[in-house]
Parts: structure tokens; sequence; C-alpha cells
């Protein structure tokens, strides 16, 4: 069965819906099973649990069929996205473009290519996916 890998904050961000829901109709479409995946930081201190994504995710779109909730942990969310989805031999990875632009920010910081789009891509055999913010 193919496998969508989705990263989410916790609490759901408008955002972070508009991405899920891309996800769980790519999830339909393609018969695939959904990976919601969150990454504590180790330097913000929260520590989310997989009940609570779960719940989180439930109250927003109600039961998923073929999905599961993960909660990593790590320095780095690029990192913990790429730990996840190489583990589980995703078939896709949906991520929304303002964590894009989020994460091209931090990744900045550590490295010369900013673009977190393109290092995914260039880093993972998968399918990547970006969900671009609707417009206000």
């Amino acid at each position: 069965m193919a496998l969508v890998v989705v990263p989410v904050r916790y609490p759901l961000t408008k955002h972070s819906r508009r991405t899920l829901e891309k996800a769980i109709q790519l999830a339909d479409e393609r018969d695939a099973t959904l990976t919601v995946l969150h990454v504590n930081l180790y330097q913000s201190g929260k520590n989310v649990t997989r009940i609570d994504l779960k719940t989180a995710v439930e109250r927003a779109f109600g039961s998923i069929e073929n999905a599961r909730y993960v909660v990593r942990s790590g320095f780095l969310v690029e990192e913990s996205i790429l730990d996840e989805v190489a583990a589980e031999d995703a078939d896709a990875v949906v991520i929304g473009g303002k964590q894009a632009s989020r994460l091209r920010r931090l990744f900045q910081r550590f490295t010369d290519n900013p673009d977190i789009d393109r290092y995914l891509r260039t880093h993972l055999e998968c399918e990547v996916i970006t969900v671009e913010s609707a417009r206000a």
C-alpha cells in the first residue's frame, strides 16, 4: 500500500489544516496510508503526544481511515521529516507553503541551500508536494 506523510504543527494552524486536507485527499485518491507527523523540537521544551495529535486532527477532520499518528523529537524539523519518510519508505510527502517558508529560514542558518522543498526533493526518493496558502 502507498504511503503519504504530512508533517504538521501542533496545535493545528490554518495552514496545517490546509496541508492536511490536501494530504487526506491525496491518500484517498491513491488508496494510501496517511502518516500525520509532528516534530517536538528539543529546544522548544514542548512535548506533544501522539494522542494530542490524533485528537486535534480528528476534531478538525473526523476519523481518517488508514491514518497513523507519529510524534518524533529532534533538533531540526527537516532532519526528523527525512528520517520518518526514509524509515517508512514513503511514496509522497506533503508540506505546506508556510511551513516550507519557515523551514527555509531555519535551514538557511545551517546551509547555503535554503530551499527546503528542493532539499527534500534531492534527499528523498519520493514525490514532494507543496501546498500553497489560500489567498485571503
